[in-house]
């Protein structure tokens, strides 16, 4: 196999998205801000990182939100985080259809679709 990992994970965000990145990608999820490289930081946009995962946040002119593909994070304490994010008045949509797997999806503040599942529950161990 030639795969050995995931890298890190881009998704798209209107221009001036930055701050309300923040607030979501870093007090909701507990991501912590890392500085962008010199020659990329004019881009706009942002880098957030944590435990396993790092998410790079990027400017797009002509931004559209992914409905559909979307990264899925492990996470310490879902009921935990679906407080937080119920309290923020982020979306929380249950997930039963794998009954061995506690999930659910919620969307960033600019509809894009995030996964989040319980640690010890996802795919990638199996």
């Amino acid at each position: 196999m030639d795969v050995i990992g995931l890298d890190h994970v881009q998704l798209a965000m209107p221009p001036g998205g930055e701050e309300a990145a923040r607030r979501f990608y870093g007090g909701v999820l507990g991501l912590t801000e890392v500085p962008k490289p010199a020659p990329l930081a004019a881009r706009g946009g942002c880098w957030l990182e944590g435990p396993g995962t790092v998410v790079h946040l990027g400017v797009d002119e002509d931004f559209r939100p992914a409905r559909k593909a979307h990264p899925a994070f492990l996470v310490a304490d879902l009921e935990d985080l679906q407080a937080r994010l119920a309290a923020v008045g982020a979306p929380v949509i249950e997930d039963t259809a794998l009954p061995t797997v506690r999930r659910c999806y919620t969307e960033d503040p600019f509809g894009n679709r995030i996964e989040l599942i319980q640690h010890g529950d996802g795919f990638a161990h199996r």
